[in-house]
């Protein structure tokens, strides 16, 4: 079982949806040390300063997670702050909601730059010593997107696919290694955070952000593999298996209405 109390913890897009909510919670729990990395710099040092008000001891650092040598910086930065990491949750996101052939090769690098290729960057960066220590959790944040076709997620749909690829496969090794370090993904449906603005899904509500946070956080204590959210979502990839492929689009697309549900999405496009 992974502890959160007395563990020092790497939380990546933590300034703001559920990277703040991830942090608070850490604190709560006793976190020994918590790092906050993200791009926006004044909510950052305003969440670090808040957590350092309340006895907990966090730290921000800047970082642009489109950026290898920002994220090897970033990195350097937190082993110079502490001799271990325990908890590396990836957390941080980006979406463009529109058709592919709209999308700009900008758009496309930057998914799959922030979503899918630092989560590997980071997590290699400091792997070593939690292989070293026999001891670590690697907390994935991917999306049941990554399960399933999403109209209007193209590059969305692609980095999260890769992520839950790449974090299951990452587990695999880890646990054939008997390393002791632990890997969690997380694949939860659309939550209501300004992220997806505007997204409307007619039978699955979405999801409160407080709610997918306490789910991480118990993945985390757990040791679980997967975290489904909501329960739902555990039989997605049954019903991909059995179901002919026109059977499920007309199961998830028309009766679940989710593949309309970028419809009405008010974030970018």
């Amino acid at each position: 079982m992974s502890n959160i109390k007395s563990s020092n913890i790497v939380i990546t897009g933590a300034a703001s949806g559920i990277g703040s909510l991830l942090a608070r919670l850490c604190g709560e729990k006793k976190a020994n040390h918590i790092f906050i990395l993200d791009i926006n710099d004044h909510s950052g040092k305003l969440l670090a300063e808040e957590l350092n008000q309340k006895g907990v001891t966090a730290s921000f650092i800047h970082v642009d997670l489109a950026s290898r040598s920002s994220i090897q910086e970033a990195s350097t930065q937190i082993k110079s702050a502490c001799d271990h990491l325990d908890v590396l949750i990836n957390n941080a996101g980006v979406v463009t909601g529109k058709l592919f052939i709209d999308h700009s090769d900008d758009e496309i690098e930057t998914t799959i730059n922030i979503n899918l290729n630092a989560c590997m960057y980071l997590t290699k960066s400091i792997l070593a010593g939690m292989i070293e220590r026999k001891k670590g959790h690697i907390v994935n944040i991917a999306s049941a997107a990554g399960m399933a076709s999403h109209p209007k997620l193209s590059a969305y749909v692609a980095s999260k696919w890769g992520l839950i690829g790449w974090s299951e496969t990452l587990r695999m090794e880890l646990e054939q290694s008997m390393t002791n370090v632990k890997v969690s993904t997380i694949t939860p449906y659309y939550i209501d955070t300004g992220m997806f603005k505007g997204v409307k899904s007619p039978i699955i509500p979405l999801l409160k952000p407080e709610r997918v946070a306490k789910g991480i956080i118990r993945a985390i204590e757990k040791d679980k593999i997967f975290a489904r959210m909501p329960w739902l979502v555990y039989a997605m990839p049954f019903f991909k298996g059995v179901l002919p492929q026109r059977w499920f689009d007309f199961v998830l697309g028309k009766v679940f209405g989710v593949y309309g549900s970028m419809n009405t999405f008010e974030g970018k496009h």
